[in-house]
């Protein structure tokens, strides 16, 4: 029990650490917010524009949907930009000192929770490693991952309708400007983080906790034959899934909260952490590929 309770007390640790860090960012960014990449590529798609443009800009280099097409009408002439939709500060990192701060950090942290883990002598299935990953957990997890992004993506058409704005600076920092970026982003940070965060929230917070502590006495034995306890947890560790994505804003956190039960929802009911990382990853690479990806921002001709 010792072991257990240091392993608990580091994971507590690397989640403080975690939400202090998101906190930074969530300060950083939100003053820098930037345009899908699809708005920032201007000219004729071949690549050359400026991708980066800052209020001190005059212009974008090409006309956009909020300037005037004739160059008289004055109600199609641009309107003033607000701090959300219609300006985009410059980053104060590159999208590869970005990426590779976000690989190194994250990875860093998990290293330290695995090490931890076979340290405790955690259980392998109490993080749902066993068994490690069949095809059935990766096809499930494809498909759960393909099901969130699409009811995300509602969820942000509907917040859009409703005026709720959306900070995704961060996503738009994320996007590399070149070919070799976005294998890196798409082969590497990607995978690292859903491993991360997915072994911190939900194999460790959930399934490490709920295998090697007691539910609290205020818990009731079972609810409807289920043991009540993991699901306490899954709703504990979705709140600070949500809190450590504050840099996306209000409504970010929300959605991302609400993600991150689904995911902990789907760990307790198939005790799959393949199943849990795949969909994760599969979340964060179609939002930023649907999104943020474009071929005349690598220089490629269509």
């Amino acid at each position: 029990m010792t072991r257990w309770t240091a392993f608990a007390g580091l994971t507590g640790v690397v989640l403080i650490l975690l939400l202090g860090l998101a906190r930074l960012s969530a300060a950083q960014f939100s003053s820098t917010p930037q345009l899908d990449r699809r708005e920032r590529v201007g000219g004729d798609g071949d690549g050359d524009e400026d991708l980066r443009w800052g209020p001190e800009d005059a212009a974008p280099a090409a006309p956009s949907r909020y300037q005037s097409v004739s160059g008289t009408d004055s109600s199609l002439s641009t309107p003033e930009r607000s701090p959300v939709a219609a300006a985009e500060t410059r980053a104060t990192m590159s999208p590869g000192a970005l990426l590779a701060n976000v690989a190194l950090s994250q990875g860093l942290f998990g290293a330290m929770l695995v090490a931890a883990a076979v340290w405790a002598d955690v259980p392998a299935a109490a993080l749902g490693l066993v068994p490690v990953a069949t095809a059935t957990d990766v096809a499930l997890g494809v498909g759960l991952g393909v099901a969130l992004w699409l009811a995300s993506e509602a969820a942000g058409r509907i917040a859009e309708w409703a005026g709720v704005e959306v900070n995704e600076a961060l996503r738009g920092a994320l996007a590399p400007d070149t070919a070799v970026g976005w294998a890196v982003l798409l082969l590497a940070v990607l995978p690292i983080v859903a491993l991360f965060e997915e072994f911190l929230f939900r194999a460790a917070l959930v399934g490490a906790l709920s295998a090697g502590f007691d539910a609290p006495a205020w818990l009731p034995a079972t609810v409807v034959g289920t043991d009540p306890w993991p699901w306490v947890l899954a709703g504990g560790s979705s709140v600070t899934f949500a809190l450590g994505h504050g840099a996306q804003g209000r409504a970010g956190i929300v959605a991302t909260g609400l993600l991150g039960f689904v995911l902990a929802g789907a760990f307790v009911l198939t005790d799959s952490f393949a199943l849990v990382a795949v969909a994760h990853y599969v979340v964060n690479a179609l939002t930023l590929v649907v999104h943020e990806f474009d071929l005349a921002a690598l220089g490629v001709r269509r």
